[in-house]
């Protein structure tokens, strides 16, 4: 048996648990730069906001309905710690877990049969409630795609409860049918569509009346494999390790526009530092690096650039001043005067292990001192908050930072925005 738990509204119920007085009212989370709407409470939703409403919009919309509408600005800084402690507190029920996404990862019930897996998933969301404050819904089912199935029927039939346990045939049957085909996991909009040109309208009829054949010539070996899952075969593999990236990527909308070369250096520069800390905490170095430069495409009354450059280099790395050195040397490539930037960005290309890096011999750097050094780095800011130690070459951040006009503070991560309790 398998569970899928994920918080619910994550986004929405992190601001709530430092600030109760979000609870009950219709809540949106804006984007970076405060640009639209990226998460919404259930308030909200009736509402009638929208996924992805641009902020500008979002406005007239509450004035023109005298809407009482809160707003937060994205804190990642936040929602990624809340996301951890969420995680740690999954290992205290389970021997093996898979981390899917920021708020939701399947648990491995293999061997707890001895176990009420029903009473489990109740004590896992309780646990969480209790410690995080995070409301959490849990599907538990015979295979991942089921147990993702039971979370959603979870959430739609039984909030309150906030488990759904497809414990036997009937159960799974009656989950199956309430199910469109178009909200079962792993089906897009666009396979949705010909499912049901197909007469496949729900889950269950997919599930029940779907020839092997026809679903393997039609959907390939990843429709097989979901047939499998639907109708009870574990056939999705179990990744209990992160795989390692392809390739790590950091870029930021200024929250002004910017012409001075300076300040699109410092923000480079912070992109860079940010991809570097991703790639030790992967164990990869990097190949290469892309460093990418754009105007605003909507301002038509700008002039419009986009460039983009790769500078090889010479050993791979994850330290980040050597990183910063070769993204310079890229940007200075690209970058020209008499245009109003948007955005800068940075992507390091061709990762490979660390303990498997081909060195140079000419290479005349003390590699062994400088990870020992980014190490003390990464743990005087992992105790003190991000950002406590960083490069001259990042420059003072309020020259370019995104607009956060409603954000809230990084209680769990900064000593000096805890959580103040007045008496």
């Amino acid at each position: 048996m398998f569970a899928l738990v994920d918080a619910n509204s994550f986004y929405v119920s992190c601001e709530r648990v430092f600030d109760p007085t979000l609870i009950g009212m219709p809540v949106v989370v804006l984007s970076n730069n405060d640009g639209c709407c990226i998460a919404l409470s259930d308030e909200a939703k009736q509402l009638g906001i929208v996924m992805g409403t641009p902020i500008h919009l979002l406005k007239e919309q509450i004035r023109k309905n005298n809407i009482q509408l809160r707003l937060r600005s994205s804190n990642y800084t936040l929602y990624g710690d809340m996301s951890n402690r969420m995680m740690n507190l999954f290992r205290r029920f389970v021997p093996c877990q898979e981390n899917y996404s920021i708020d939701e990862a399947f648990l491995d019930m293999t061997g707890l049969y001895q176990k009420d897996l029903l009473q489990l998933g109740m004590t896992i969301r309780q646990t969480v409630g209790q410690y995080l404050g995070l409301p959490v819904c849990v599907g538990i089912a015979r295979t991942k795609t089921l147990a993702k199935l039971a979370n959603r029927y979870a959430k739609k039939h039984h909030k309150n409860l906030g488990v759904h346990f497809l414990a036997n045939e009937a159960l799974t049957t009656q989950a199956l049918k309430a199910t469109p085909i178009g909200d079962v996991w792993g089906i897009g909009h666009r396979l949705s569509a010909k499912l049901l040109q197909s007469g496949f309208a729900t889950a269950y009829d997919f599930m029940q009346n779907a020839p092997a054949q026809w679903v393997r010539k039609e959907m390939s070996v990843v429709g097989e494999r979901l047939l499998k899952e639907l109708r009870g075969t574990p056939a999705i593999k179990w990744d209990y390790t992160p795989p390692i990236p392809q390739n790590v990527g950091t870029s930021r909308s200024f929250g002004t526009l910017q012409t001075s070369y300076e300040i699109v250096v410092a923000a480079m520069a912070t992109h860079t530092s940010h991809c570097a800390l991703k790639l030790r905490s992967n164990k990869v170095c990097a190949s290469a690096i892309q460093v990418f430069l754009q105007t605003n495409p909507y301002r038509t009354q700008d002039k419009q650039y986009y460039q983009s450059t790769v500078v090889e280099l010479p050993v791979p790395t994850h330290h980040t001043a050597e990183l910063i050195h070769h993204a310079r040397i890229g940007l200075e490539r690209i970058f020209k005067k008499g245009y109003k930037y948007q955005k800068v960005g940075v992507n390091v290309l061709d990762l490979v292990p660390e303990n498997q890096i081909q060195y140079s011999l000419f290479d005349s750097m003390d590699r062994q001192k400088a990870a020992h050094m980014m190490g003390i780095v990464d743990s005087i800011n992992a105790v003190q908050g991000r950002h406590t130690v960083f490069f001259a070459a990042q420059g003072d951040r309020e020259d370019y930072k995104l607009r956060a006009q409603y954000i809230s503070g990084r209680y769990t991560t900064s000593w000096t925005e805890l959580p103040v309790i007045i008496e």
